[in-house]
């Protein structure tokens, strides 16, 4: 009886991992296959070969906000253009603290136009020069692309007095 169980067990598990059905790559209206949208440049016996990548070229990627005293909320678009062969499609964000916050497009971006990134910096708690790099991780080559947010916070002493108060 323990044979027979041990035996039925083994036979399900080869059985089930046998070779499984291949995916769907459904082709989108602009002709192309999600293959071809995350595709790797980049080969160890190749030259790295960018003609088929996305290309995400911003306007401006630093924003200068100036001077503003501490606890102000700056907020800046940076807009750019997919100038590369296939749509763009940005999967993650990566910054260095909480304070600051980008909101980017989650659908792809076609070749030949544009999208925004939205980015919000909270200054509370913040003091002196300030630069917030935010990076973009997409299927471009390189994958990582950065943007930054730049800028002077001034103490605010009524900022500090309330923030004081709360803590008693």
């Amino acid at each position: 009886m323990k044979y027979s169980f041990i035996t039925i067990f083994l036979g399900l598990v080869i059985f089930s991992c046998g070779p499984t059905t291949s995916v769907d790559n459904p082709v989108k209206k602009e002709g192309f296959t999600k293959s071809d949208i995350i595709r790797m440049p980049v080969s160890a016996n190749q030259e790295v070969d960018t003609t088929l990548v996305a290309k995400m070229e911003f306007e401006n990627t630093t924003h200068e906000f100036g001077a503003v005293l501490e606890g102000a909320q700056v907020e800046h678009v940076f807009k750019f253009k997919n100038t590369g062969k296939i749509p763009l499609i940005i999967t993650d964000s990566k910054t260095t603290c909480g304070c600051t916050v980008p909101n980017y497009p989650k659908d792809p971006i076609a070749p030949g136009e544009s999208g925004e990134v939205s980015v919000k910096f909270n200054t509370a708690g913040k003091k002196k020069e300030q630069n917030k790099p935010v990076s973009l991780f997409a299927n471009t080559y390189p994958a990582r692309t950065i943007i930054y947010m730049k800028g002077f916070v001034q103490p605010n002493p009524q900022f500090q007095k309330a923030i004081e108060k709360q803590n008693q």
